[in-house]
């Protein structure tokens, strides 16, 4: 393969991540409903460690570890503002 057929596989993947990114998100953002409805909170830290675990766990590499749970942590923290703004709708047009 030369660099423009790397660059249009990048390209395709990077769509499949959009993609599943979002995807993901939406399942937050059920679960975000889920928590409000029961009185939980958003923040939940042992759920966040367990992410991040299993995220690594199954990191065959390149990726070291550390580098995927920066993603990871990134990632749960999108989601974790995408709930907030679902729950406080004035919150997110305040950020905005």
């Amino acid at each position: 393969m030369n660099l423009q057929d790397w660059r249009r596989r990048i390209d395709e993947i990077d769509r499949k991540l959009v993609e599943l990114l979002n995807e993901r998100s939406r399942c937050a953002l059920e679960i975000g409903k889920l928590k409000h409805a029961a009185n939980l909170p958003l923040y939940q830290p042992e759920r966040e460690k367990e992410v991040l675990q299993n995220a690594e766990q199954s990191n065959p590499g390149p990726l070291t570890n550390s580098a995927i749970r920066r993603l990871f942590e990134r990632i749960i923290d999108e989601a974790r503002t995408a709930e907030r703004a679902a729950m406080e709708p004035e919150a997110k047009s305040s950020k905005e």
